[in-house]
C-alpha cells in the first residue's frame, strides 16, 4: 500500500488521490508558524507539507500559495527568429493546460491528515464524513483499513470533496425540467452548463417515441429531459459506477422509476432505438487525472465509437442527436472537415442541426487565456440518420 514517507516513529497514513497523483517523495509537517513564502519554495521543489495546524489557517495557506502559483513569471522567454511573439489557439490551450498541471501539482502539496471515519484531526476542522464517504464509499469498505492509522489527503482535494457534497445536497435547477433539479455525484459532470439541456428540450423528435437511448448518461439530465418530453421508455448508459449511481438517484428523484432504465455500458445497450442521443466530451484531449474524462476524449474515442456504432444501434427510420460544442475548432485541436469526415466513414448523413450560443462567465471573461475561443464558441445538436 502506499503510504506517507514519515519515518518508523509516524503514524502509518495511507495515501489517497483521486487525481492519481503519486505519493509525495518527501514530506515534512507544517503548522501555523510556517510562512506561504516557506512553504512555496519547499513545494516548489517537491516537498509535500502535512498540515498540523489550524484548519481554517491551511485554507488560508492554500489561497496564498495560488496566489504565488498565478503570478506572471518575472522574465519571460523572447520568441525565437522568425516565430510570432502571440501564440496559435492550440499553443495558448496547451500552454493554459500545463499551466494548469503545474498549479494543481503545486496546491496538491498541501496536505491534510483524515483519521478512521473520515474525521480530519484539527482546529476549527468541519464534519466532513458525509462527503468523504459519498466521494470515497464507507471507511469500511474502501480499502482504507489494514496497517494504515488513517489516510493523508491534499488539501486542495478534500475541499472539492466538501463542494461536490454541497452540489449533491443541494442540486442544480434545470429549466428543461421546469426547474426541477438533478444532484450531480463527486466525479460527475454537473448540468451547469445548460446550453445542450436545452437543445435536447427543444428539438423535434420522431415520430416513434415508444424508446430512446442515452449513451454516457452522467446525471442522467438528458434521459430525464426525453422522458418528460413524452418518450415512453429511455435507456441510459454509463460505464462510470458514479454516474450510474447518480443517474438512478436522479431517476428516483424526478419519479422517473418506471420511465428511465439505467444500465451499465460501453456505449450502446443491446436494444435499436428509433432515437439515440450522446454528449461526449467535447475537448480530444489526453486526460491527466480520472476526474477530467468528462470534461476531455483522448483521440475523440468516444466520439468517434458512437459514430461508428450509430447506424447499427438506430431502428429502422431512427436518428441520432450528437451533442458537441465547436470549442475544439477553435483551440485548432479538431476541424469540422475532420468531424463531417467521420460522419461520413461512418455511413451517417446530416439531417439538420441546431445552434445555441454558450451563456457561461468565461465567454465574457476577457482575462481568460482561451478568452478568443471561447467567446467564438457555438453549442450544436446535430441530428444524424443513416444514408441512404
Amino acid at each position: 500500500m502506499d503510504v506517507l514517507p514519515l519515518g518508523p516513529s509516524a503514524p502509518v497514513l495511507r495515501w489517497r488521490s483521486e487525481s492519481a497523483a503519486p505519493v509525495p517523495d518527501r514530506v515534512v509537517e507544517a503548522d501555523d508558524s510556517m510562512r506561504a513564502d516557506t512553504a512555496f519554495r519547499l513545494a516548489c521543489e517537491g516537498t509535500a507539507l502535512l498540515w498540523r495546524g489550524d484548519f481554517q489557517g491551511a485554507r488560508q495557506l492554500l489561497t496564498a500559495l495560488g496566489r504565488r502559483a498565478d503570478r506572471a513569471p518575472r522574465r519571460r522567454a523572447r520568441p525565437a527568429p522568425g516565430a510570432t511573439a502571440a501564440p496559435t489557439p492550440y499553443q495558448a490551450f496547451h500552454r493554459h493546460r500545463q499551466a494548469q498541471g503545474r498549479r494543481a501539482r503545486l496546491l496538491g502539496m498541501l496536505l491534510v491528515p483524515v483519521d478512521p471515519g473520515y474525521v480530519v484531526p484539527l482546529r476549527r476542522a468541519p464534519d466532513v464524513a458525509a462527503a468523504c464517504t459519498e466521494a470515497y464509499g464507507p471507511w469500511e469498505d474502501a480499502g482504507h483499513g489494514g496497517a494504515a492509522d488513517g489516510l493523508a489527503v491534499s488539501l486542495r482535494e478534500l475541499l472539492g470533496v466538501i463542494g461536490a457534497h454541497e452540489w449533491r445536497r443541494k442540486g442544480v435547477p434545470v429549466p428543461a425540467l421546469g426547474g426541477d433539479r438533478v444532484h450531480p455525484y463527486y466525479g460527475v459532470f454537473s448540468p451547469v452548463r445548460g446550453e445542450y439541456v436545452d437543445l435536447v428540450a427543444r428539438a423535434p423528435l420522431p415520430a416513434d417515441q415508444t424508446l430512446a437511448v442515452d449513451v454516457g448518461t452522467g446525471t442522467g439530465v438528458l434521459a430525464a429531459v426525453l422522458a418528460r418530453r413524452g418518450v415512453a421508455r429511455v435507456v441510459a448508459t454509463d460505464q462510470d459506477p458514479r454516474a450510474l449511481d447518480c443517474a438512478r438517484d436522479n431517476t428516483t428523484r424526478l419519479g422517473l422509476t418506471g420511465r428511465v432504465e439505467v444500465v451499465a455500458a460501453d456505449l450502446f445497450p443491446p436494444v435499436r432505438a428509433p432515437l439515440v442521443v450522446c454528449n461526449p466530451p467535447w475537448l480530444p484531449a489526453k486526460v491527466t487525472s480520472p476526474v477530467e474524462h468528462a470534461v476531455y476524449d483522448p483521440g475523440s474515442r468516444m466520439l468517434r465509437g458512437f459514430l461508428a456504432g450509430l447506424p447499427g444501434a438506430l431502428a429502422p427510420g431512427g436518428e441520432g442527436w450528437l451533442l458537441l460544442s465547436d470549442l475544439a475548432e477553435h483551440l485548432g485541436l479538431r476541424s469540422r472537415a475532420e468531424l463531417l469526415e467521420l460522419v461520413a466513414q461512418a455511413g451517417l448523413t446530416v439531417l439538420d442541426r441546431l445552434d445555441t450560443r454558450p451563456a457561461h462567465p468565461r465567454a465574457s471573461d476577457a482575462g481568460d487565456p482561451l478568452h478568443a475561443a471561447r467567446a467564438a464558441e457555438v453549442t450544436s445538436l446535430w441530428r444524424l440518420a443513416p444514408s441512404r
